[in-house]
């Protein structure tokens, strides 16, 4: 908590001129926002939605698309995530529903100082990690709202997180030696190709893409329990793939499936779950066992983060907030890079305490003044947002 506390005073250093801006134009903005962004789909009329258009939309493209039972499209900003994940051509469009619904500009809290600070919920989550307003906190919203985030003169940002995080917790915490070589080669969705022979041993990101994603596709979402269905559309392939797929991991990575069916086994039998440090998990009744094969990765995930923010903070490091795997730090310029340099050392200790010695990497993007931040997913967004706005200003001038 004293990590925590540290943190949201800290907060996160936005571009508040910019900010008010888009706040004093945003009412007249939108209109014109879904007319620039629907350019491309044709599936609004006027300011509404049209899921009739939509449907329309994706049969034209050949875009399978995840249905309820009665045949109507799931329209919820989780399914339009994920898909915009698998489409990239649809992610302006998710960021345009995620702009309109559920969201509000004049939301993020914004200090005096220019930071955004709010209440980062630590312990919130069932698996212990913290969970932030979405609206008052800058990572929460759509995406191109990031690109609010800029560091102030003489500082610079660094965004520093743990790079496939979960799968190296799987790995370790299963003991499944195959997939922690996998690992620490460095691409573990080209390396589980590699182990099922789906391509030869010389294949890389560049000369095996497609068949690097749906295998992507597979060892992500075997941690959260997916079945061939889900997992043919999240691939974009036939049921029968997906169904062969899942049976090739599940005969590569063996130790891991007997691992993660002897967890669920036993926290159904103890009627609770436990982290590598203790954080508990109490089931109540008719629990999800999809929710309990994803808890050891998310919840000893979690634990990283704490003993790292604890660490980091009590260093003396500017760590402005966690952002799921990930922290955001701040620093002068002329001390960023010994900051970033002491930040992943503990990262990385600390990811070997919780492993028991896989080493879990990371990764850093770095911002300095008078740059900003920016998420590449929302930058179509951006520019299509700040070319309004700078056009609005030129009329009312």
């Amino acid at each position: 908590m004293k990590a925590v506390a540290r943190m949201e005073r800290t907060g996160v250093p936005v571009d508040t001129e910019l900010y008010r801006r888009l706040v004093a134009n945003w009412d007249s903005l939108k209109e014109d926002l879904i007319a620039a962004v629907d350019e491309d789909y044709g599936v609004y009329e006027g300011t509404t939605f049209k899921a009739k258009l939509f449907a329309d939309f994706l049969s034209a493209r050949g875009i399978a698309w995840p249905k309820y039972r009665g045949g109507a499209l799931k329209l919820d900003d989780d399914s339009f995530r994920d898909q915009a994940r698998r489409w990239p051509e649809l992610q302006p469009l998710h960021e345009l529903r995620s702009t309109l619904s559920g969201m509000r500009l004049t939301g993020l809290e914004v200090g005096s100082d220019g930071c955004n600070r709010c209440l980062l919920s630590p312990f919130k989550a069932v698996t212990g990690r913290n969970q932030p307003s979405n609206t008052k906190f800058v990572f929460g919203p759509a995406t191109w709202m990031r690109g609010l985030i800029k560091p102030p003169e003489g500082y610079g940002l660094a965004y520093i997180d743990f790079a496939s995080q979960e799968i190296g917790i799987a790995a370790a915490l299963s003991g499944d030696e195959l997939m922690a070589k996998g690992y620490e080669e460095g691409d573990p969705y080209i390396s589980f190709a590699k182990a099922a022979k789906l391509v030869p041993q010389d294949a890389t990101k560049a000369t095996h893409k497609p068949i690097r994603e749906r295998c992507k596709s597979v060892v992500l979402g075997v941690n959260y329990g997916m079945g061939p269905d889900a997992l043919a559309l999240q691939a974009g392939i036939t049921p029968a793939e997906a169904k062969e797929l899942l049976r090739l991991h599940k005969e590569t990575y063996r130790s891991f499936w007997r691992w993660s069916e002897d967890i669920v086994s036993a926290a159904m039998i103890n009627n609770e779950m436990k982290t590598v440090f203790g954080w508990r998990r109490k089931l109540g009744q008719e629990p999800n066992p999809r929710s309990l094969m994803n808890f050891p990765m998310q919840a000893n995930g979690a634990e990283m983060m704490r003993i790292a923010a604890i660490a980091g903070t009590e260093v003396g490091i500017q760590v402005c907030a966690p952002v799921h795997d990930a922290f955001l730090i701040a620093a002068p310029l002329d001390r960023l890079d010994d900051d970033i340099v002491e930040m992943r050392y503990i990262m990385a200790k600390v990811g070997r305490a919780v492993t028991g010695g896989l080493d879990i990497r990371t990764d850093a993007e770095v911002v300095k003044f008078p740059h900003r931040y920016m998420d590449e997913r929302g930058k179509r967004m951006w520019d299509k947002v700040i070319t309004l706005l700078d056009k609005s200003s030129k009329v009312a001038a």
